[in-house]
């Protein structure tokens, strides 16, 4: 009962923190230089212009009666038109959304895959010479620029060896991206290098905690061996704060698709929000940006969620 109160609450939160992005993502749209119709139209547009596009999206209407229109084409799935696409931005991010989102999972599974054993690891090999060299080589990656990585990953691994393409799949479905996976190595990689680093480091610190409990030494006491109290008692406890800095990565993941995306001319969103900027399509970067708020707060809801199921002392301390 009382877990489920917690995530009705973080629920509750989770909606009114959404209707507040709305509300900045409607101020951003009419904070444009001489409002949204000469932010859309472009300093061109004559005054007749401005006048009929205003008539004709109602933005001569009272603020408030332009938010409830607004809110009710959000609810609509109604993100606006694309001018530079001609299309509407909800049927661009439905085609270009996916493919970010396989593009993401792919970086955060492999970056979990090698940063979670890797930082166990280093805990139980703390202050060797190892440790070091590791600790060493996070803060290298993780201080790398996304596009400075992923040049040097095409040059090596593109240009010198040949390995990999310098590209990344192109096409309009999943299926095109699937068919090219040798494709997708360099993206993921870039992409996941600097989420090892940070995640290794939070792994490392959570185990070394971890291992400094009364339940570790207990069970050395009853004869555990040291692999077996890894895996069998540490590794789930440690996982807590390594779920919920990945709720909190969500933001930091489509920031970083866009680098990425634009890097290997990937056709996800990053790219979209990239093209958009260079052409000043405001409706196309209004809604990327909303949608990856509204990704935010989903992220940080479920990062919640696991941690209620995988360590029952989140539970007790926040029900």
């Amino acid at each position: 009962m009382a877990t489920t109160l917690y995530l009705l609450r973080r629920l509750l939160q989770a909606v009114v923190v959404i209707f507040i992005v709305t509300v900045v993502v409607f101020c951003l749209l009419h904070s444009l230089p001489g409002g949204p119709a000469r932010g859309i139209l472009g300093a061109q547009a004559t005054p007749q212009q401005l006048a009929q596009f205003n008539r004709e999206q109602g933005l001569d209407k009272p603020l408030v009666v332009q938010y409830v229109i607004y809110l009710g084409q959000l609810l609509r799935g109604d993100l606006g038109v694309s001018y530079t696409y001609n299309q509407s931005v909800a049927q661009l991010i439905v085609q270009r959304l996916p493919k970010t989102l396989v593009l993401t999972i792919l970086q955060a599974v492999v970056a979990l895959v090698i940063a979670i054993p890797l930082g166990m690891w280093q805990a139980a090999r703390r202050n060797r010479p190892i440790d070091y060299v590791i600790t060493t080589v996070s803060f290298v990656a993780y201080s790398a620029p996304a596009f400075f990585l992923g040049l040097i990953l095409i040059i090596v691994f593109s240009q010198t060896i040949r390995l990999f393409p310098s590209t990344a799949p192109g096409g309009d479905t999943l299926a095109s991206v699937f068919a090219q996976p040798q494709a997708l190595v360099l993206p993921v990689v870039t992409g996941a290098a600097a989420m090892v680093a940070v995640f290794s480091r939070y792994m490392r610190s959570s185990t070394l905690e971890n291992l400094g409990e009364d339940y570790v030494r207990t069970a050395r006491a009853g004869g555990a061996s040291g692999t077996g109290i890894l895996v069998r008692h540490v590794f789930r406890n440690s996982l807590t704060s390594v779920v919920a800095m990945l709720g909190y990565y969500v933001p930091v993941l489509f920031g970083g698709s866009l680098v990425v995306e634009q890097l290997f001319n990937y056709p996800g969103m990053g790219l979209l929000f990239w093209n958009a900027a260079q052409s000043s399509d405001y409706p196309v970067l209004l809604g990327c940006v909303l949608i990856i708020s509204v990704a935010t707060v989903v992220g940080t809801l479920l990062a919640d969620v696991l941690q209620t199921i995988i360590d029952p002392r989140v539970k007790a301390g926040r029900a």
